[in-house]
């Protein structure tokens, strides 16, 4: 039996997210490239429908947007200069909590989409959650450790760039490990403080 889809955003029955939500996602804002990245793209701004859209898939598993996420992702980078996709994944204990790991989650749906195989290079260490962390703590970034042999170009995805310290850890850690240049791409990008 078929289900019908919702949108992630509004609930409304239908396509996810809907004509009108999609009409009010707003492009992520400029992003300059954090240390350790040769590139770093993200695809929304993480404020209104794009936060809702995102936080859905997050924190509530909310994957009916995945498809069009992981697809409009894809289309932000040259699949010619990747060579193999991986994520920033979440701890062992926030994935046993949630029942999966979002960054995953985008990470295997854009490599499909740019016909690249999709690994998993990285351990997160335990430790606490960037979300809700001021920016000062958050600079400190999560521990990474590498999973697996790496090699070439690393398309790393993550669901958020805030103050880029998770991308930036596990940059370091992949190019320590012999990736030649690590490329970030994520979901959205929290738009600036305003001052």
């Amino acid at each position: 039996m078929l289900l019908a889809t919702r949108c992630p955003v509004c609930g409304a029955q239908g396509p996810a997210p809907c004509d009108g939500c999609r009409a009010r996602l707003r492009p992520a804002p400029a992003l300059a490239v954090p240390p350790g990245l040769s590139a770093c793209h993200a695809l929304l701004a993480y404020d209104g429908p794009g936060r809702e859209l995102v936080a859905r898939l997050k924190y509530r598993n909310g994957r009916a947007a995945l498809p069009a996420l992981a697809h409009a992702m894809a289309a932000l980078v040259d699949s010619a200069e990747i060579d193999v996709v991986t994520w920033a994944p979440t701890t062992v204990a926030r994935r046993r909590q949630r029942g999966f790991d979002q960054a995953e989650l985008l990470g295997r749906s854009v490599a499909r989409r740019l016909h690249k195989p999709a690994r998993a290079l990285l351990r997160r260490r335990p430790g606490p959650a960037q979300t809700g962390q001021p920016a000062a703590r958050r600079r400190s970034g999560p521990r990474f450790e590498t999973a697996k042999p790496v090699a070439g170009r690393v398309l790393l995805v993550d669901d958020v760039i805030t103050t880029g310290a998770t991308v930036t850890a596990a940059a370091l850690v992949l190019s320590a490990a012999g990736a030649t240049e690590v490329v970030a791409l994520a979901a959205a990008r929290t738009p600036p403080r305003r001052s």
